[in-house]
Parts: C-alpha cells; sequence; structure tokens
C-alpha cells in the first residue's frame, strides 16, 4: 500500500442543494482553503451569502473540467451531487491524487477503483451522513455493548431495527415535504428491498407494500423497508452464534402517509422513468419546504438480544431534531457528520481505500461523541 498523499488544506465542495448546512461553515473553520462549487458561480455566491459565508469560501462554476484544473495533490473532494456522478468525480480525484467524499452509500461503480485509491494513497470516505451514516454509529455501538453483555459465543437470537426519516414538524395532508431530492425519494420507493422477518430473507418488490405502525416514544409512525439490509450484518459485526429473528433498515413517514401516498403508489407502479421524473418535479412545487416550514429528521436504531438460558440485553439510540431559522434538520445532520469526516481526512487520521462513517464499535464511539458535541444530539436507552 502506498503511503497516505497528505492533506493540502484545501476543500473542494461540489453542490449547494437541501442537505448542504453548517457542515460547510465547520469546515471553513478548519481548512486552509475551501471552495464551493455550484451551477454557476453567481450561484454559489448567493449559496454562500445564505450560509453567511461570504469571504470565507470561494464560489466556483462547476464542471468537471473547472474541477480537474483547480485540483492539486492532498485536495479533497467533497460531492454533494447525485450518487451516480460520484465515480466520474473519483476517477478525476485519483488522477489527480486527491481525497474524495460523499455521503451516500458505495455504488459498484466506486468500489471498483478503491485498489487504485488504496495504491495511489487517496481516502475515499463514502456513508457518512445522516442515513446512511450516523444509523451506522448507533447499530455499531449497539452491537458492541450487546457482545459484552451477552457473549459472542452464546447461541441467541436478535432483532435490530434501524428507521429513518425527513418529516414535516409540522405535520400537512400529504403527511410529507420534501428536504433531499425529490427523484431520490421516488426511486428508492421503486427498489426492491431486501430483509429479514421472522428468521427469514423476505424481499418486498415494493417496499410501501411493506409499511407498517412503529411506536417512537410513545409516538406512532409509518415505516417500511429500503433497499438491501442484509449485507449490513456482517458490516454491524454481528456474532454468528446469533441468529437474525428480523433485520431491517428502513424509511420512516408520518402516521397517514401510507393512505395520503395512494395516488403516487398508483403511479410507481404503471410510470415510466420519464414520468416518475416529471412527477417528482410535480410533488416537489407542491410540497416543498419552505423557509416557513420546519423540517424533522427521527432516527431511531434498536437491538433487542435474546439467549436460551433466558437472559436479554436491549438498547436503542433515537435522534429527533427539528430545523430552525439557520438551517433544516436534514442538512444539520448530514453536513455536519460528513464534515466531521472530512476534518479526518484533513488531520490524516483515516487510511487510504474504503472508509466508511463507522467501520469499528470504537471509532462509533469517538464520531458519535464528536457529533454530540456539534450540536447533533441524540439519546441512548439500554435495559438489561
Amino acid at each position: 500500500m502506498t503511503d497516505l498523499v497528505p492533506a493540502s488544506g484545501t476543500v473542494h465542495w461540489i453542490g449547494a442543494g437541501l442537505s448542504t448546512g453548517s457542515g460547510l461553515a465547520r469546515l471553513c473553520e478548519t481548512a486552509g482553503r475551501v471552495r464551493l462549487w455550484h451551477r454557476t458561480e453567481e450561484r454559489a455566491a448567493d449559496a454562500l451569502d445564505r450560509l453567511d459565508l461570504a469571504g470565507r469560501a470561494e464560489p466556483r462554476a462547476y464542471t468537471l473540467d473547472a474541477l480537474t484544473a483547480e485540483l492539486a495533490p492532498g485536495d479533497i473532494v467533497v460531492s454533494m451531487l447525485p450518487a451516480p456522478e460520484h465515480a466520474a468525480i473519483l476517477a478525476v480525484c485519483l488522477r489527480k491524487k486527491a481525497h474524495f467524499a460523499c455521503s451516500s452509500y458505495v455504488s459498484d461503480a466506486v468500489l471498483e477503483q478503491v485498489p487504485e485509491a488504496v495504491k495511489t494513497g487517496v481516502v475515499v470516505l463514502t456513508e457518512a451522513g445522516l442515513d446512511p451514516g450516523i444509523d451506522h454509529l448507533f447499530a455499531h455501538s449497539l452491537v458492541a455493548r450487546a457482545r459484552e453483555a451477552i457473549g459472542d459465543g452464546t447461541a441467541a437470537s436478535y432483532g435490530l431495527t434501524s428507521y429513518c426519516g425527513g418529516v414535516p414538524a409540522l405535520p400537512n395532508d400529504f403527511r410529507y415535504r420534501f428536504s433531499w431530492a425529490p427523484a431520490g425519494v421516488l426511486n428508492a420507493l421503486r427498489s426492491p428491498a431486501r430483509y429479514i422477518e421472522d428468521g427469514t430473507e423476505t424481499i418486498a418488490d415494493r417496499p410501501w407494500e411493506a409499511t407498517r405502525r412503529h411506536v417512537v416514544e410513545g409516538e406512532a409512525f409509518e415505516v417500511y423497508p429500503n433497499r438491501d439490509s442484509v449485507p449490513f450484518v456482517a458490516q454491524y459485526g454481528l456474532p454468528s452464534a446469533w441468529k437474525a429473528r428480523t433485520f431491517v433498515r428502513g424509511t420512516l413517514r408520518l402516521e397517514g402517509w401510507l393512505r395520503a401516498w395512494q395516488d403516487v403508489f398508483a403511479e410507481l407502479r404503471t410510470g415510466d422513468d420519464a414520468r416518475i421524473a416529471a412527477l417528482a418535479e410535480e410533488l416537489a412545487a407542491e410540497y416543498p419546504t419552505t423557509d416557513a416550514d420546519r423540517d424533522r429528521v427521527v432516527l431511531a436504531v434498536s437491538l433487542d438480544v435474546r439467549d436460551g438460558a433466558g437472559q436479554q440485553w436491549s438498547g436503542g439510540y433515537l435522534l429527533d431534531l427539528v430545523g430552525d431559522e439557520e438551517e433544516s434538520a436534514m442538512a444539520r445532520c448530514v453536513s455536519r457528520t460528513l464534515a466531521l469526516g472530512v476534518r479526518h481526512v484533513l488531520e490524516g487520521s483515516l487510511p487510504p481505500g474504503l472508509n466508511r462513517a463507522a467501520e469499528t464499535a470504537a471509532r462509533s464511539e469517538e464520531w458519535l461523541g464528536e457529533l454530540s458535541r456539534e450540536g447533533v444530539h441524540f439519546t441512548l436507552r439500554v435495559d438489561q
């Protein structure tokens, strides 16, 4: 493995959409130089004004060629663009020996480039946002606590649920307002979900059809499985001697969402890509999160473990934040978590190759402590 390319101190943040918030300000305090890339230089400057960062970061008009021309070895590129664009940006980073960071899941196109990143000495930081990101931190912490209490080699069964959602702080008739990419919301619903239920792997071709009621701290929500949960059994370090009763990572919505979205589901069943893209724009225009609205982020991760002798351990993390006049709850959770990861790259504490927000329980505890100090607050419950 090649030695780590030392961080230059320059950060290139691409995109100033709904998830860009005070994390960018945190980087302006710690990085030597920050450039905000947006569709035009004027829009980048407007975003800096909105974030009260004028003069603290440099506005740039984004194209991949323009970014490439300004990249230097050791720079850090933070992509807030849609996940399909990450592979091309990472390829440029590898060519220029610059580090890469995003909050998205690891795509196959990114994963294919990881061996080259290891050889080149470049950090590839992914899954460092809210979901994925903070949810991983919570899960690693809970699994470590349960392993210590129950024992790795003990025959036991467990149920792990991880549900996250951005919802309106003040419920509306639609039971939702768009606080991140509308097309992403709809396309996630079009993707089959795989999870474990009653000890058996289950696939929901239409995830919303697996919606169920879920109570958090006495409040009823609706939840459904999202993407492929099964690989995270290994990623979270659950002992092989334990058998899963339930293991599901999913999306949380306000009670009444399933009923309110029936017309949307009808479109998702029959619409082609063009129609769904148009629908996303229509819904975003009708149900935006405006400056007058406040969003709410709820992330609830729970683990329950029981062995054959009647011993039981259960615990859970809850993050429940409401946005304020300065920024949305979604922007705070995503951008501050990602900025924390970028600071680790600046410090040189992450190795070359693929890194996620959490790879071990010890590292998760460190991140959770740092996030709490950054104003991303949560609670831990443990029952034995």
